[in-house]
């Protein structure tokens, strides 16, 4: 599904892990027939193992990871192609580098308390991301100034259907 002129739209699912991102995601996703990416399975294979230690990222670390994705969301564009892209970029930096001026690229926040996201980081099972790493992530989290903000506790589909009818979608 492409936006009224032939380009792409990206929407972005931001907050730190364990908040919902990629169950939400899906279902947005699916809902719209837009395609799905979790940006976690774009990190180098160093990111993905110092987090699975419960090393917290640097900067530095993140570069390359950000890189794919701003690739990942201009190729997406270019081919008039709408996706739902998974991400924490929890700076205000990775949020406009991402963004690089596109009009096109649209935040949500999947918002909830600490200890709730901490509660349901206990019962994932199969990713790599330590849950160790919550509080450094929340230590520095910086919402995006524009984004929709939805709050993480409702069921998947109640939250993509907030997110469609927030976006008008």
């Amino acid at each position: 599904m492409a936006e009224p002129g032939g380009r792409g739209n990206g929407r972005g699912l931001n907050e730190g892990h364990g908040a919902g991102k990629t169950t939400v995601g899906k279902v947005l996703a699916k809902e719209l027939g837009w395609k799905f990416c979790d940006a976690d399975y774009y990190h180098p294979p160093e990111n993905i193992e110092k987090m699975r230690l419960g090393i917290a990222l640097t900067d530095e670390d993140r570069k390359p990871w950000l890189q794919t994705l701003a690739r990942l969301i201009d190729d997406a564009r270019d081919r008039g192609e709408n996706i739902v892209l998974a991400c924490s970029a929890l700076k205000h930096a990775y949020q406009e580098y991402l963004r690089h001026h596109l009009d096109v690229v649209h935040y949500v926040c999947l918002c909830g308390p600490e200890d709730v996201i901490q509660k349901r980081l206990a019962l994932r099972t199969g990713h790599f991301i330590n849950p160790a790493l919550l509080p450094s992530q929340f230590e520095i989290l910086e919402p995006p100034d524009d984004a929709i903000r939805v709050d993480v506790t409702g069921s998947p589909e109640e939250i993509a259907g907030e997110i469609r009818r927030r976006l008008g979608l």
